[in-house]
C-alpha cells in the first residue's frame, strides 16, 4: 500500500491499474495539477560543463614563426634544445643563438674561430645553466649562460659531434667515428670511457630519466642500449641491441612516466616508429609513419609522442601511446623537419626546419582546471612524502 502511495504520487496513477504493457486500451492520463517528476528530469537539459568531456582542441596552426637562416639542411645533426629556464638554444651554422621564450630576447652566444668548422649539435645541463656545443671538428665546448662565457672545451673526439646528452655530471658525446665518449666535467682529465658499438656515425643520443641507461642510434640502422656502470669486465657493452630498423636512427626519446619504454624512427629508407620495452628486449610497438623520422618527443601532459617527418611530408604527427593511433597532424613547414624541443611545461613544442624556420605549436596545452586538480595532487603526494620518510 505505501508503494502504491509513493506510485500515484510520483507518476499520477497508478501504475499497476495503468497496465503499461498493454496492447489495448488509452495510455492513463497524469492527473491535473501533478508534476511529473520523471518527465522533468530527463527533459532537463545539460549545463556547460556536465556530462562527458569532450576532446581538447590542438590548434593546426603555429603560434609563432622565427627566422632560422642558414640552418644546415643534414639529418644527422641535432641543432635544436629547450632548457628548463625557458631558453632555446639554435645552432645556425657557425653561430649560436639563445632565444628567451618569456622575454623575446635573443642572445648571440658564440661564434666558432675557424670559418670552414660549424655547429654540429647542441645540448642543456646543469639545470639551463650550461649548454654543451658539440663541433665540426670534434670539440665540445662547454658555455656559461649566465656569464655568456666558455668554460672549458673537451677534446676527445676526432671527428664531428652530432648528438649529445647529460646524466648528471657526465657529458655523452656521439660523433661520426661511431664512437661514444663519456666526459666527466667535474674533473680536469674528463675522458672516462668510450663505448664503441656502431661503426658508422652515431647520430641519436640520450640517456633515460633515471640515468639507467643510454639509447644510441646510428648511422648503420642499429639502436643500441648502454648501461651506466661498467661491466665485470671493466668496460662497456651494449644490454640491448636492436637491429629491426632498415635506415639510419636518429629519433630516439624515453617515456618520462615509464623509464624503461624506448622510442625510436627510422629514416628514409624505413619510415617506422617502434616501441622497445629495454628490459625485456621486445618491441611491443610499430606504426608506418609514412615518411622519414626525424625527431620524436613525449609529452609530459598527455599520454602522447610527437615526431617530426621529412622526405616531402615535412610535418610534425601526434600518436597516442600505446596503440600508436594518431590523434592529428600539423602542417605548415615547407622544408623537412630536422629537430624538435618541448618547453619546460610540457605544453609547446619548437620545430626546427630545412625551411629555415623555428616554429612553435601549443599542441600539448592543460585545461587550467585539470592543471589546478594536477598541481594540488602532486603537493598532497609531495606532503604526504615527506611525512613518510620522517
Amino acid at each position: 500500500e505505501r508503494q502504491k502511495a509513493w506510485a500515484v504520487r510520483l507518476n499520477g496513477f497508478d501504475v499497476e491499474e495503468a497496465k503499461i504493457l498493454g496492447l489495448s486500451g488509452k495510455a492513463q492520463t497524469t492527473a491535473a495539477g501533478c508534476q511529473n517528476n520523471l518527465a522533468a528530469l530527463y527533459r532537463r537539459k545539460v549545463m556547460p560543463g556536465s556530462g562527458r568531456r569532450k576532446g581538447r582542441s590542438i590548434p593546426s596552426a603555429a603560434e609563432r614563426i622565427l627566422d632560422a637562416p642558414e640552418i644546415r639542411d643534414d639529418y644527422y645533426l641535432n641543432l635544436l634544445d629547450w632548457s628548463p629556464q625557458n631558453l632555446l638554444a639554435l645552432a645556425l651554422d657557425t653561430t649560436v643563438y639563445v632565444w628567451h621564450h618569456i622575454s623575446g630576447d635573443i642572445i648571440n652566444l658564440m661564434e666558432t674561430e675557424c670559418i670552414t668548422d660549424y655547429v654540429s649539435s647542441v645540448s642543456w645541463g646543469n639545470g639551463g645553466n650550461c649548454l654543451a656545443v658539440g663541433m665540426s671538428n670534434g670539440e665540445v665546448q662547454l658555455w656559461d649562460i649566465q656569464h655568456q662565457k666558455r668554460l672549458r672545451t673537451l677534446t676527445s673526439q676526432v671527428s664531428r659531434v652530432g648528438c649529445l646528452s647529460w646524466n648528471s655530471y657526465v657529458l655523452s658525446s656521439g660523433a661520426r667515428s661511431g664512437h661514444i665518449q663519456h666526459h666527466d666535467v667535474r674533473v680536469a682529465q674528463h675522458h672516462v670511457a668510450t663505448l664503441a658499438g656502431h661503426t658508422q656515425e652515431v647520430c641519436g643520443l640520450k640517456w633515460s630519466p633515471n640515468g639507467r641507461f643510454l639509447a644510441s642510434g646510428g648511422a648503420d640502422q642499429l639502436v643500441n642500449i648502454w648501461p651506466s656502470s661498467q661491466g665485470g669486465g671493466g668496460g662497456f657493452a651494449p644490454v640491448q641491441t636492436f637491429r629491426q630498423h632498415q635506415a639510419a636512427v636518429k629519433a630516439v626519446a624515453w617515456c618520462p612516466w615509464q623509464p624503461s619504454v624506448l622510442a625510436t624512427g627510422g629514416g628514409a629508407s624505413d619510415k617506422r616508429i617502434r616501441l622497445w620495452n629495454v628490459c625485456s628486449g621486445t618491441c611491443f610497438g610499430n606504426v608506418d609513419a609514412r615518411s622519414q623520422v626525424s625527431s620524436i618527443l613525449w609529452s609530459t601532459n598527455y599520454e602522447e609522442l610527437i615526431s617530426g617527418h621529412g622526405s616531402g611530408a615535412n610535418r610534425l604527427v601526434i600518436w597516442k601511446y600505446s596503440t600508436m593511433s594518431k590523434v592529428t597532424e600539423l602542417q605548415g613547414h615547407t622544408g623537412r623537419v630536422l629537430s624538435m624541443a618541448l618547453s619546460p611545461d610540457g605544453e609547446t613544442v619548437a620545430s626546427a626546419a630545412a625551411d629555415e624556420t623555428l616554429r612553435l605549436w601549443r599542441c600539448f596545452v592543460v585545461d587550467p582546471i585539470e592543471k589546478k586538480e594536477r598541481e594540488k595532487a602532486d603537493r598532497v603526494l609531495s606532503s604526504f612524502t615527506r611525512q613518510a620518510i620522517r
